[in-house]
């Protein structure tokens, strides 16, 4: 199939065909006929999918074709890097159309916010915000949302992890009852369905490759000490030609040290966690993707947020506590049908956790042997672990410091 056949605007098209888009993923085979159709929706697909594009493509179409004016949609996302993302990929798409777009989020001095409220006066046509951004300026009754035809929730799942319910739930209030509802989510929770039940009419349901990785990744895991752990990783990159490469860590202080001790080895790293003001995270990540970092090394306040190709590594520093957050780690490489490694530290507390992940993608991922020079190194055996060998894991075995 190709994207010609959805019959878009010739403005549109030329904006596909500038940016090289040719043929639909099946998300967007899938999704856009039934966006064009006007139904309610509610598609799972996991991240690198293409579901982006899956709903701003009909959307852009349905305002050029009816000549809709104002602020017509409304895309709620969990974090600002989405948003930013997103709006950026819009202006990819919008090149050639006349639609405007609009990012609201937290973060940045009074002129932010001024340049937000100014936005929303005047009506952009699409709006992509996160939740609590969104309700500080709608309190203020300066937003005219009688217009609105689409609501848009991304990433559904993570918003309600993060305790959004309430807040999605104060904002649908603002808006006209007749309207169109997208529901895109990664993973299908009971709470998702709950949402969809107080939102939507009748909704179309598709699911794309739920909770796998995608095919080109190769996945691998290490099962070593804490102590062994950033060792390891600079053998891994020691003299390697490796372009970009994700580290995700679960804590700030892990970032920060695992960048540190990059940068001290010569590498070109920063890294990225809530510590930092939102001005010196954009940078970061901009940076990044021109390609001045080498590594990024980040909480997982991006890992579902950020859109970057070509990224031949990632590393999981801890293993996820939730087993779809590795799929969604992992599913920053390999991406739009590309090949890429992902690779897992696993330490004997984490067993419990990685077997879930196994279980969870039907697989048994490779597990690597530790280099000799880092010492000895514990087994993976998750039923010993579960069963009281917790006191042998975690007895250190003849680590040597480099």
């Amino acid at each position: 199939m190709k994207f010609s056949e959805f019959n878009f605007t010739p403005e549109l098209m030329d904006g596909l065909a500038a940016m090289g888009f040719e043929t639909p993923s099946p998300v967007q085979e899938l999704a856009i006929p039934q966006i064009i159709d006007n139904k309610d929706l509610i598609c799972c697909a996991q991240t690198g999918t293409g579901k982006t594009a899956a709903y701003l493509l009909p959307i852009m179409d349905k305002i050029q074709k009816n000549k809709i004016d104002g602020f017509s949609t409304l895309i709620l996302v969990p974090t600002r890097e989405l948003a930013m993302q997103i709006d950026q990929q819009m202006e990819g798409f919008g090149y050639f159309v006349s639609i405007t777009s609009l990012s609201v989020y937290g973060g940045g001095d009074s002129s932010v916010w001024d340049q937000q409220k100014k936005g929303l006066m005047e009506g952009a046509d699409i709006v992509i915000a996160t939740p609590g951004r969104m309700i500080s300026h709608l309190s203020l009754g300066y937003v005219n949302t009688s217009k609105l035809k689409h609501l848009i929730l991304d990433e559904a799942d993570r918003m309600l992890d993060m305790g959004f319910f309430d807040d999605l739930m104060q904002i649908i209030g603002h808006l006209p009852k007749e309207r169109q509802n997208l529901m895109f989510s990664a993973t299908m929770p009971s709470k998702i369905r709950e949402l969809a039940g107080t939102m939507m009419n009748n909704p179309e349901s598709i699911n794309i490759a739920i909770s796998k990785p995608a095919e080109g990744v190769l996945q691998a895991a290490y099962m070593l000490y804490p102590e062994q752990k950033i060792p390891l990783i600079n053998h891994l990159l020691r003299d390697k030609d490796i372009k970009s490469i994700i580290i995700f860590s679960a804590t700030k202080l892990n970032v920060k040290a695992i960048t540190k001790d990059l940068i001290r080895h010569k590498f070109k790293a920063a890294g990225i966690q809530s510590d930092l003001e939102q001005k010196e995270r954009e940078d970061v990540l901009r940076d990044f993707k021109n390609r001045k970092y080498q590594i990024l090394v980040a909480t997982d306040i991006i890992a579902r947020g950020i859109d970057i190709d070509s990224i031949d590594l990632v590393i999981n520093f801890d293993v996820p506590h939730d087993a779809e957050d590795y799929v969604h780690r992992v599913g920053r490489t390999a991406r739009a049908e590309t090949e890429g490694v992902a690779i897992t530290l696993i330490t004997p507390k984490d067993q419990n956790d990685f077997k879930k992940i196994e279980d969870l993608i039907e697989s048994s991922v490779y597990k690597i042997p530790v280099p000799e020079e880092l010492g000895e190194a514990p087994e993976y055996n998750p039923k010993s672990y579960s069963g009281g060998g917790k006191k042998k894991f975690f007895k250190k075995k003849n680590f040597k410091k480099k």
